[in-house]
């Protein structure tokens, strides 16, 4: 007896693949030789979705199906939905360079952390193969019944999404950690994927491995009762980008980036339940008058805020210091009026009714600290933008206060800002509390922290530069002192610490680039922020000059010649050439930004696609 069996297979997820042309035919009502498909060419029906390797910020690798058809701005969306990550717009893929992979096999032990591989599906949000349950997650699918799935996710193992990764022994990290240059930075900054395109389109393969990553450097909304991953992922992404020295930062900020790590460590191995119950609530009050402002942002807001209340104005007595090529004169004192955003300074107060010695128009400006917590060195290095390159002009001050007012001030000036706005206060907090997490002095009435009763891998907390200047008890000690700053935060709390340290660092967020100006024989650096573009001399590491965001007229690209072109106010134009990547990545870059700053808070979380993709898209 004969018994045929019929399998049901499932075609809806094939699409055509045309690997000559490298493109999909997907537009089912066009035919074939609408496509200008011949009889020789070689077709393939394959699954759109595939599975992709995908590194999480937290180092974490997870195995996913993703689209391979759409365009990445897609396949990224898809993948922070299945991770529970709001604001993908912010994220993106990032493959390594080539001499990067070879070197990570190469020191990559046969034990390696890295090389463990968790499979998850997509269709059920998040479903792991390994024994924990979790309800941290709201997957939208129940795989085993086929119905919409309760608000929680069963896990089998370690969460690797939600949860904060244990720190690796000081022999592991020293095998990752490699001190980056400015062209191993360029070199690595020009492997984003263009988000106008699909994954197969750009050679990438299944089962490859890819890096998601932060690429965009403004955290829009960030709100701990809505963005517990999100807000785990910035965090590791930071913490990773300080142990492996992607972003400098001095001595004490490495010690206070340490407590805290160590502090999160505890919280995280804690036996209580992590839950948000505790976090504080965002106050009533500065919620309306955050709200207030953001109404404000497109209209005259200045005009505005000043029919509602009197600008406050900053008056004091600081230091000043303009360097000059051959000279050795130190600081000297001059009172000090900061008014809307322009700061005069003249010889004494009784001479403030007369014309200042000197105005400092800061919009537009950067603002740079110069800061030693430990020694009382509390200073603001000003870069203003002039014809001929850059202005420096060192202020200092006197106490911690008295620098948290004049920086938040100098900070909202050089946005184009005044202090009325609400934003003020909630800045020199920030400032404040950062200050107060740098030192490493304890609170009165403290005792010393007990060094021989507390077990601490110090070394693991910090970079490998400096686990070798130190002994372990030395760091130990050091790092006990600064948690006595932090011990109160709640986890969540301490994370956002974290990251808000990490937004303050003079690096934060510049991607560098190797360009070539029109007019100019020899290589430069570009770096690209989320508020600007900076031209730095590659020989010396000194920035030249910048450029706001705010002041670009217009932009366009020869596909050509690859050559960038960008029209500011006041008639300045600038044009470059990329180096180190094909132009579109830094185009994308410039567009991505601008596009993120149309971003608000009334928009109910829906993204303008086609605004995206025609700031970012180049020539199609």
């Amino acid at each position: 007896m004969i018994m045929n069996f019929v399998y049901k297979v499932d075609w809806s997820d094939h699409a055509i693949w045309w690997e000559k042309r490298s493109c999909w035919l997907l537009k089912t009502h066009w035919t074939l030789d609408k496509y200008g498909v011949q009889a020789d060419a070689d077709l393939r029906y394959t699954p759109q979705h595939k599975p992709l390797c995908i590194q999480l910020p937290n180092m974490k690798t997870i195995r996913l199906p993703v689209s391979f058809s759409c365009v990445v701005f897609k396949a990224v969306a898809e993948i922070c939905k299945a991770l529970n990550i709001r604001r993908s717009e912010e994220l993106s893929l990032l493959k390594l360079p080539d001499d990067q992979k070879k070197k990570k096999k190469k020191d990559k032990g046969p034990e390696s952390v890295f090389d463990e591989i968790l499979n998850m599906d997509m269709a059920g949000g998040i479903y792991c193969s390994l024994g924990l349950y979790s309800k941290t997650m709201t997957p939208t699918y129940d795989p085993d019944s086929g119905s919409p799935a309760s608000s929680t996710s069963l896990w089998f193992g370690e969460n690797p999404v939600t949860a904060c990764q244990p720190n690796l022994p000081q022999e592991e990290l020293a095998k990752l950690f490699k001190p980056l240059t400015m062209e191993d930075k360029a070199a690595i900054n020009a492997g984003w994927l263009d988000s106008s395109r699909s994954l197969m389109e750009q050679g990438i393969q299944e089962n490859d491995r890819l890096l998601l990553r932060f690429k965009y450097h403004c955290f829009f909304d960030l709100n701990p009762k809505y963005d517990a991953v999100r807000i785990t992922q910035l965090y590791e992404q930071a913490r990773w980008a300080i142990l492996l020295e992607e972003i400098d930062c001095t001595e004490e900020e490495m010690l206070m980036f340490a407590s805290l790590q160590y502090h999160i460590c505890k919280l995280t191995l804690s036996t209580e339940p992590l839950t948000n119950s505790n976090e504080p609530e965002i106050d009533e009050v500065e919620a309306a008058l955050s709200n207030l402002e953001s109404t404000l942002e497109g209209r005259n807001a200045d005009k505005i805020l000043e029919d509602i209340t009197d600008i406050p104005k900053l008056e004091d007595t600081l230091k000043l210091f303009r360097p000059k090529r051959l000279t050795l004169k130190p600081y000297k004192e001059y009172w000090f009026v900061f008014r809307d955003t322009t700061i005069s300074y003249y010889k004494n107060k009784e001479s403030a009714n007369k014309e200042p010695i000197e105005q400092l128009h800061l919009r537009g400006c950067e603002v740079i600290p110069d800061v030693n917590v430990t020694e009382k060195k509390f200073g603001l290095k000003l870069l203003m933008p002039a014809a001929d390159g850059m202005n420096e002009v060192y202020i200092r001050c006197d106490n911690e206060t008295q620098y948290a007012k004049w920086k938040a001030a100098c900070i909202l000036a050089s946005k184009g800002k005044t202090m009325a706005y609400s934003s003020y206060r909630t800045e020199v907090k920030n400032i404040q509390s950062f200050l107060q997490m740098k030192s490493l002095a304890p609170p009165p009435g403290q005792a010393a922290p007990d060094v021989e009763s507390m077990e601490m891998k110090a070394e693991c907390f910090v970079s490998p530069r400096y686990a070798r200047k130190y002994k372990t008890k030395q760091l130990t000690t050091r790092i006990l002192e600064a948690l006595h700053n932090i011990s109160q935060l709640s986890l969540m709390e301490a994370k956002m610490r974290f990251i808000q340290a990490w937004q303050s660092l003079p690096e934060f967020g510049i991607k560098y680039y190797i360009v070539r100006f029109r007019g100019s024989k020899k290589d430069e650096l570009l770096g690209i922020s989320y508020n600007r573009l900076i031209r730095i001399d590659m020989s010396t590491g000194l920035l030249v000059t910048t450029w706001r965001f705010s002041n670009i007229k217009q932009w366009n690209v020869n596909w050509e010649i690859k050559q960038v072109t960008i029209e500011f106010d006041q008639s300045v134009s600038i044009a470059f050439s990329c180096q180190s990547c094909d132009c579109k990545v830094v185009h994308e870059y410039i567009g991505g930004y601008i596009f993120l700053s149309t971003r608000s808070k009334d928009q109910n979380e829906t993204l303008d696609e086609e605004l995206f993709h025609k700031l970012t898209g180049g020539q199609d």
